[in-house]
């Protein structure tokens, strides 16, 4: 009967009811739901810069009206993707593959009457997907009454307003005009906001509801802080849009006065805001400032409330979030599981610097009770231990006896945040892994085009292939072809995703035919990150592993712009690391000299360095880096120019040949291979402890590489090229021996390119580096004369 009185009695908006009222039943959505807007692509990461935060003093505060100012504000922060440090797959070469384009691969199947019952069970699987950024972040809000005060209670029990009284008061605002009191206008909106939902949009749109909002505008300064409050509520109700003139009023008016309002109301006004997905950053900087000031009266409901704040604001002064964490420290043991996840998830989106001490702490309070704790809140604390890049082991442990069981009935954004975390984390858990990828498939049609392309990552980082490999992958990638033109606005997910399928040997053609097109090229220019690199690794990796392809690719500039930036980062961040300084000194001497060696990277795109070494069929050395030498022996050995070297200068000989150290330190010739069944001279053994930080080394002399450098001697026949690895815990998954992707992508092309792959694994070569100079010799020799690398070569 009220849809009756309202379609009648509003008769301008009757169209809009109707529509309204057929359409509320849930609707299917393509990737994943209708009500995710795209600004939300980046919901919970690498938040948009907005307005500095910075805090305020009361006196001679001024707020200027101007709601032009807010006529384009959207809801929340769009944010965007980042790239976690690349990671591994342990793919033979072999096994990589080129991908051929699938535009007609799938047929469509014959579309199927649904049953009730079917129908029923996909709009609940629906609904089980979507993730509600507005509501699910205020779980916690439900868990004391003491939060009534502090935030808008959407659950609040309210009588339902009768069609027939909303248009009496609107003919009562019109026949007025603007004569009514503060407290008939606050009324007025009070009791407008408890008609049903769904005549809302009719209601927004009815002319004395503009009429109703002028007055209050023009009275504005004239309510109660109370009063104003309760309009402010009341919008919420209403569904009022964020740039309505009268919320550009109210804004200003809280502004204004906000020094004179308790730290509840402030907190509360906050909350409304957020509901009203309206950016405040004026307001929001009172409040910081407010609550810098007394931040020691602060209870715990209005620590966790602010918090959440903070992480729905996107920003907070550093000097604030210090504050807060004597506060986190002093209140955490009281808090619920779910506050205990808002203040993680209000930390993370701050994107302030967290000490690691107090995210320890967060995971030792968690970690015992982490099967009481909600899967989202959960969720929370692991987007805290991956922005601190904690490694907390008896949470991580935990985490593979709870969460597997739980995958089926998570939402795809939570899976893809459980998988992202162990990626960046470095952390490998095979009963999580594969519990994720035997529920994906199922939801893939549930992923943006962020989650498709942090899955790709996230396998490919840790070297995993689940058991449903061919069905994981290709749903994944015809998903991600599915949302190709999604990923102009977002190329970096795009990059993302292939680098992990490239990590695992996996090249699907058309995706990477359109990475690497110009016009692609072009929008990652446009990018707030920098993805050349990952444009130089991705195209420099088909080119070697898949020979046959004829797509797009990448410009000579580009590929000398990125191979100038990976050297110039590798002579100040890799060649100077004292594990590989030592290593080609201590190779040098074990191999007769500086042209036996080279430092340097042979695959650029890698980002990694290379130690190389040429021998001969017969074991011996090989002398190849001979522009190199040539250079050091002038550079590092001063000669005096005596009678006598002048005299052997003049007759064009040497009186003697020159000898190196290693002939000194060596009974036998330094290239002599041992045999087969001899052991190392020294036994290795100890802790995988790094190097002592009072061990300080020089630069070495030549270790970079000129690009391009020029072109070494052939190798002879049956020879082999060494490229010695001198790897470090960041190679490998955590507290393994599992390689990660990116290094198991580069051992796989060098391989490929002809070299043989030799590692001094961190676990042998970290420990000797406080052992005696021979032990170290003797730890080369057995490894570079070893005849199995000579059987070995290609």
């Amino acid at each position: 009967m009220a849809t009756v009185l309202v379609r009648r009695r509003f008769p301008r908006l009757s169209r809009v009811t109707a529509a309204l009222l057929t359409s509320s039943a849930p609707c299917k959505a393509e990737g994943g739901g209708g009500r995710r807007k795209e600004e939300e692509e980046e919901e919970e990461e690498n938040p948009k810069k907005g307005a500095a935060i910075q805090l305020l003093t009361p006196p001679g505060y001024r707020v200027l009206h101007n709601p032009a100012a807010y006529a384009r504000s959207k809801a929340g922060s769009s944010l965007q993707a980042l790239g976690d440090a690349p990671s591994g797959s342990a793919v033979p070469a072999a096994s990589s593959q080129l991908l051929p384009p699938a535009r007609n691969a799938l047929a469509k199947p014959p579309r199927r009457k649904k049953t009730p019952l079917r129908a029923k069970q996909e709009v609940e699987k629906e609904q089980s997907e979507l993730h509600d950024s507005k509501e699910d972040p205020r779980v916690f809000q439900r868990g004391r009454p003491e939060y009534k005060s502090l935030c808008y209670d959407r659950f609040e029990p309210l009588e339902a307003l009768p069609g027939e009284e909303a248009e009496a008061i609107l003919l009562g605002v019109t026949s007025r005009g603007g004569n009514q009191s503060p407290a008939a206008i606050a009324e007025c909106f009070h009791k407008l906001s408890r008609l049903p939902e769904e005549h809302h949009a009719a209601l927004l749109a009815e002319p004395g509801f503009d009429a109703l909002s002028r007055c209050a505008v023009e009275q504005i300064q004239s309510f109660p802080t109370p009063q104003l409050v309760e309009i402010l509520k009341a919008c919420v109700r209403l569904g009022v849009p964020p740039t309505h003139p009268l919320l550009d009023a109210c804004e200003c008016d809280f502004c204004r006065r906000a020094w004179a309002m308790s730290l509840e109301q402030l907190l509360l006004v906050a909350d409304c805001w957020r509901c009203l997905q309206r950016a405040v950053p004026s307001y929001l900087s009172i409040l910081f400032s407010y609550a810098a000031r007394s931040c020691k009266d602060l209870a715990l409901p209005q620590l966790v409330q602010l918090l959440y704040i903070i992480g729905e604001g996107r920003r907070a002064p550093p000097e604030l979030v210090q504050k807060l964490e004597g506060l986190i420290w002093k209140h955490l043991d009281a808090c619920t599981l779910e506050e205990v996840g808002a203040i993680s998830l209000g930390l993370f989106k701050s994107l302030s610097t967290v000490p690691e001490r107090l995210v320890r702490r967060i995971a030792d309070r968690v970690a015992p009770e982490l099967e009481e704790m909600s899967t989202y809140a959960l969720v929370n604390v692991l987007k805290l231990l991956r922005y601190a890049r904690l490694d907390h082991l008896p949470l991580l442990r935990e985490l593979g006896r709870v969460i597997p069981p739980r995958i089926p009935t998570t939402n795809v954004q939570g899976l893809m945040h459980v998988a992202l975390t162990c990626s960046s984390l470095h952390y490998y858990d095979e009963a999580v892994l594969a519990a994720v990828a035997a529920a994906l498939p199922s939801k893939v049609a549930y992923c943006r085009s962020k989650d498709a392309a942090k899955f790709l990552w996230s396998f490919g980082c840790l070297d995993y292939e689940p058991p449903n490999e061919e069905e994981f992958y290709s749903s994944l990638i015809e998903h991600a072809r599915r949302k190709l033109r999604e990923f102009d606005r977002f190329p970096e997910h795009l990059l993302t995703g292939l680098l992990g399928l490239a990590f695992v040997g996996r090249f699907p053609e058309e995706l990477i035919d359109y990475a690497l097109s110009e016009d692609f090229v072009q929008k990652t220019r446009n990018s707030k990150y920098e993805l050349g690199k990952d444009l130089f690794t991705l195209g420099r990796s088909v080119e070697i592993e898949c020979p046959g392809y004829r797509g797009s690719r990448l410009g000579p500039q580009l590929y000398q712009e990125m191979t100038q930036l990976v050297l110039a980062f590798a002579q100040q961040e890799i060649f100077v690391r004292p594990e590989i300084v030592e290593a080609v000194s201590l190779l040098e001497s074990v191999l007769g000299g500086p042209e036996y060696v080279k430092s340097h990277m042979i695959l650029p795109h890698t980002r990694s360095g290379d130690l190389e070494v040429q021998l001969a069929a017969d074991g011996r050395p090989v002398p190849f880096n001979v522009q190199d030498s040539a250079g050091r022996e002038l550079r590092d050995i001063g000669v005096s120019l005596t009678d006598d070297l002048m005299a052997q200068l003049l007759k064009g000989k040497w009186s003697s040949q020159p000898r190196w150290g290693a002939e000194n330190e060596a009974a036998a010739p330094p290239w002599e291979p041992r045999g087969e069944n001899q052991a190392p001279q020294t036994p290795f053994s100890g802790r995988s402890d790094t190097a002592s930080s009072s061990f300080h080394v020089l630069p070495p002399p030549g270790g970079c590489l000129d690009a391009p450098s020029s072109p070494a001697p052939p190798q002879q026949p049956g020879g082999v090229k060494l490229a010695i690895q001198v790897s470090n815990r960041n190679h490998y998954c955590y507290l393994s021996k599992r390689l990660l992707g990116l290094h198991r992508l580069k051992r796989r092309q060098l391989r490929l390119l002809g070299y043989v792959v030799l590692e001094l694994p961190f676990w042998e070569w970290f420990p000797l580096l406080k052992r005696t100079r021979s032990e170290k010799l003797s730890y080369l020799h057995y490894k570079v004369f070893d005849p199995a690398l000579l059987r070995g070569a290609p």
